[in-house]
């Protein structure tokens, strides 16, 4: 008996490890390398014709009897519809941090707010250094701008205690407001021509929402109803329609009955967007096929605009705008946290693997050639921010033991 329970015991704890890795940005992190890996592997193998084309193939969205019709993709139904949805958790997160969260206050925001937006300022400056006299690749210019949250703090999380719990909430509350910064962006420089008539259609849908909220429903199909309504209106808008997603997350009750509804919804979607949505995004559109890969792959201003824009624009955006803030008494560091430390999180800032990706299919999804190049310019940036945390951490660690 007593051999039979020490076998269930361990097999429980293999099942509760599981379940916490399954929970944690970690596994994120780790999906997501897997799945640009293969799309890498996949797309310079024999059989990469098969890769472009399954995610080329026509799905047409018509829906007669509202007459709305548009020609779709694949790929285009996975970053314009499945996208969505990740940006209506982004919304929920947003609005948990700004309502209770870690930008719920002034003292709280400032840090983050600061180094966010020098995050964003300095690599938008790289890459037009690069770019700005070549107006096809200009419009690429906020691709270097996002920090990809999942990546980054999987990373940081690896290395366990080496950085404080209060720096990895800086950590997250600035991807947060990054995330605020790029939705923006994509609203006002991803956008076509704007039909009125839709935004109208939209602006009733978001009555509906309005009219559910201050009802307090917790009724997740009408919620759902008039999310898909708002994202084919906008869609028909010019709009971006995943500007949708962020839209239908304003509308959802923080409280229901003194139960965190708001939090609990983000818990039931975020294992499907985390651990499905976000791997088929990055499959889509990780793939590049790379014939006779020399150095001069990465001697393009385009490659070298986003990738010098995530390692070095990330990391001196964050660094010079906390020690001016410090340094001005508008703000301090995160509590328990020295410099090197907080250098080690602002070089992890400059993975820009999700949103960066998604940008770049914005600008550029109707030139593949520079798509491709934009590919890699956002892992060769990635990839160099990761082992330049990387090795601070180790120091830190050294550091730790002496």
């Amino acid at each position: 008996m007593k051999k039979i329970k020490k076998i269930f015991e361990k097999k429980l704890s293999k099942k509760n490890l599981l379940k916490t890795f399954f929970q944690s940005q970690v596994a994120v992190g780790v999906i997501l390398i897997i799945a640009s890996i293969l799309a890498l592997v996949i797309s310079n193998s024999k059989n990469h014709q098969l890769y472009f084309d399954f995610f080329n193939q026509n799905l047409d969205l018509n829906i007669k009897f509202l007459e709305i019709y548009k020609p779709f993709t694949l790929r285009d139904w996975i970053n314009d519809a499945l996208m969505a949805v990740f940006f209506f958790l982004v919304g929920l997160e947003l609005k948990s941090e700004i309502l209770i969260g870690e930008l719920s206050s002034r003292k709280k925001m400032s840090l983050p707010l600061i180094c966010a937006c020098g995050g964003v300022i300095f690599p938008i400056l790289l890459f037009l250094v690069f770019n700005g006299n070549i107006p096809e690749n200009a419009k690429g210019f906020a691709i270097p701008c996002a920090t990809d949250i999942a990546f980054a703090y999987g990373f940081i999380a690896l290395f366990g205690k080496t950085f404080s719990n209060s720096l990895k909430v800086f950590l997250v509350a600035l991807a947060v407001i990054d995330d605020l910064i790029a939705i923006l962006i994509i609203a006002f420089f991803y956008t076509a021509e704007i039909e009125l008539f839709y935004i109208g259609y939209a602006t009733l849908a978001c009555v509906g929402l309005y009219i559910l909220n201050q009802k307090k429903s917790a009724n997740l199909f009408l919620y759902g109803l008039f999310g898909v309504l708002l994202w084919l209106m906008i869609l028909k808008s010019g709009v971006h329609a995943t500007i949708a997603g962020v839209v239908l997350a304003l509308f959802i009750p923080l409280k229901i009955k003194k139960t965190n509804f708001l939090e609990n919804l983000a818990h039931k979607i975020s294992p499907s967007v985390n651990f499905l949505i976000l791997p088929i995004f990055a499959f889509t559109n990780s793939g590049v096929k790379i014939e006779n890969f020399s150095i001069n792959y990465l001697n393009t201003p385009m490659v070298l605009g986003i990738g010098l824009g995530l390692f070095f624009g990330k990391q001196i955006g964050v660094m010079l705008t906390a020690f001016l803030a410090h340094k001005l008494g508008f703000a301090k560091l995160p509590r328990g946290t020295d410099w090197l430390e907080f250098y080690g999180v602002s070089l992890f800032t400059g993975i820009g693997f999700t949103m960066s990706l998604f940008i770049a299919s914005l600008a550029f999804g109707d030139n593949q050639l520079i798509f491709d190049e934009a590919k890699i310019g956002v892992l060769f940036g990635s990839i160099l921010s990761v082992f330049g945390g990387s090795l601070v951490a180790v120091i830190l660690l050294k550091r730790g033991r002496k």
